[in-house]
């Protein structure tokens, strides 16, 4: 469901100062022992050039509902996700919003092609991010080729996820849409080498439905069709059992 904003959220929600100003405890990071950086753009470095790394790095901490920046906010700095689950999203002219991610561990974001941030960003539960100074980062890509062409490809990889979100929205029925996007989040948890079933769905069905262009009863009523036609199982913590992954793979292709 696209969620409508209040006149106050809007103001609020601008008015927020800085990420770097209102972000959480703050350190510095050591990258040699940071157990998600095979799956970041520093992944392909050496001793020597991570050191170079850690000089400009700096560990972000966010509780749940903390912003990380906003869109139209000066794009002074790049994440990558150490732990936990962001959404980024935009807000439309008439104050809804429509979630374009959800991101995790590896993952990065703040890469802007202007001088200020496309989307903004938000933590859903506890999370960590490393931030990057972008000047400082810019320089050093430049200087490590590896790390450069490292960052291209997993924003190749964001662009192919964009192109996904855009086939959900289509003429997918909500059916469908909720089945694609279960299974997609195991897909991903498989790439990050966590476990893909059960499914961890840290996300609210709001932000479910804000995502995938539902309203928040049509997700909910989903679940429970898919629930009762013993498809999934519901469990505590956030967690999707996919009971019958073929089942949910036939619906999500239409057939």
């Amino acid at each position: 469901m696209h969620q409508t904003l209040s006149p106050f959220d809007i103001s609020r929600i601008r008015g927020l100062a800085p990420a770097q100003e209102r972000a959480g405890a703050e350190k510095e990071s050591p990258c040699g022992a940071c157990s998600v950086r095979h799956l970041t753009f520093c992944a392909p470095l050496g001793e020597e050039e991570l050191n170079h790394v850690t000089r400009i790095v700096q560990n972000v901490e966010l509780h749940p509902g903390d912003p990380l920046f906003d869109e139209g906010e000066e794009a002074t700095n790049i994440y990558s996700v150490t732990a936990g689950a962001m959404k980024v999203y935009k807000l439309l002219p008439d104050g809804r919003r429509q979630i374009i991610g959800f991101l995790f561990s590896g993952d990065f974001l703040g890469l802007a092609d202007d001088e200020v941030y496309a989307y903004s960003a938000e933590a859903i539960i506890h999370s960590t991010l490393c931030r990057f100074p972008r000047r400082k980062l810019e320089a050093l890509l430049e200087r490590y080729p590896r790390m450069e062409r490292r960052l291209l490809g997993m924003a190749s990889h964001e662009l192919a996820a964009a192109q996904e979100q855009m086939l959900l929205l289509g003429r997918k029925t909500a059916r469908e849409k909720i089945a694609s996007f279960l299974l997609l989040l195991g897909q991903r948890a498989a790439q990050r080498g966590q476990t893909a079933n059960p499914v961890s769905v840290p996300m609210s069905r709001n932000d479910i439905g804000d995502y995938l262009g539902l309203t928040t009863e049509t997700v909910s009523r989903t679940f429970t069709q898919l629930r009762q036609g013993k498809l999934i199982a519901l469990l505590p913590a956030g967690r999707v059992d996919l009971l019958d992954v073929e089942a949910l793979r036939e619906i999500a292709e239409g057939n």
